[in-house]
């Protein structure tokens, strides 16, 4: 018998507060194409809270690609305590720019990070900005997550190189305040698809022997398209191929969308599963509370249940 939602979020403990949520904050940017406009949701109660980046994927469906898409993700990292910051970036199919005469088009890897800088760097002003929410923040606390795209933009956080295909200049774009990250799905290095590589040469090299931030990588074990690589562990190359301390949960019979992580009852989810979803979502509060707040037992507590879940496995290193 399947277990309920609910039964599959008790992986984790603490109990979920209501969230507020405040959109668009809108930040002028020198230099950027158009404001850096994004969603800050948080619970609605409570002081010292963490906060969490979350990128974007690139996708399809237009409004998903913005701050207004992730909602079973950022709904419930509010509601377990994190300020979720959720960023438009400039590839997102709401600003339609991904056709730009912009070297940085069309996935503006480069401008992604920089958005992501520029959000911790003002966090006091985000801060000061969301009504009920000033003085509430714990500054030295921040995580990164992000899916398919908004992985690669959360790996170039955690220590990842990458190289500018129009310069030729490995980025470096490591964050050290962000403590923890949560990679969902994420491109990989090495055996990318003729396709991909003249469309996304960005992702052409993706060097994650320098990415040593904490990180929990999650990836689906049918996570296949051959436009991007026909390699199967494509996906999960920031575990294998970065060092240590990582940890990996592998969400056997998941595809790209992870059962649904985008936004509720999106079309471009070809395995929806809400169960799944409830269960990566519970493990990655478990693992950031672990990793952000020493001694805090949580992600024990969550391989431990992991052990009798037969849709899930974790490792570590």
């Amino acid at each position: 018998m399947s277990r309920t939602i609910d039964e599959i979020e008790t992986i984790t403990s603490g109990g979920a507060s209501p969230v507020v949520t405040y959109h668009p904050v809108v930040l002028d940017v020198p230099g950027r194409a158009v404001p850096l406009a994004l969603k800050v949701s948080a619970p609605a109660n409570g002081t010292d809270l963490p906060v969490l980046l979350l990128s974007h994927g690139h996708g399809a469906s237009v409004f998903l690609s913005s701050l207004h898409g992730y909602g079973p993700l950022s709904n419930y990292f509010a509601s377990e305590g994190f300020v979720v910051l959720q960023p438009t970036h400039l590839d997102s199919g709401t600003l339609g720019l991904r056709e730009a005469d912009d070297p940085d088009a069309p996935l503006y890897a480069r401008s992604r990070a920089a958005d992501m800088r520029y959000l911790v760097d003002h966090l006091g002003d985000i801060e000061s900005t969301v009504p009920g929410l000033a003085g509430r923040v714990d500054h030295d606390r921040i995580a990164a997550a992000g899916h398919s795209l908004g992985g690669h933009t959360t790996c170039m956080l955690l220590g990842m190189g990458a190289q500018d295909p129009a310069t030729g200049e490995t980025l470096d774009a490591r964050i050290d305040r962000v403590r923890a990250g949560v990679v969902l799905a994420a491109p990989g290095n090495g055996d990318l698809a003729d396709w991909a590589a003249e469309n996304y040469p960005w992702l052409r090299v993706c060097d994650f022997s320098t990415m040593t931030t904490d990180a929990l990588v999650v990836a689906g074990d049918e996570d296949l398209n051959p436009m991007f690589s026909d390699r199967l562990s494509y996906r999960w190359d920031s575990y294998t191929q970065s060092p240590g301390p990582k940890s990996l949960l592998m969400l056997h019979g998941a595809e790209h969308m992870l059962g649904g992580v985008s936004g509720y009852d999106a079309d471009e989810t070809t395995d929806e599963d809400p169960q799944r979803v409830a269960l990566l979502r519970s493990v990655a509060v478990a693992y950031l509370r672990s990793v952000l707040y020493p001694g805090d037992r949580s992600w024990n507590d969550a391989v431990a249940g992991l052990a009798s879940e037969p849709t899930a496995t974790v490792e570590e290193k």
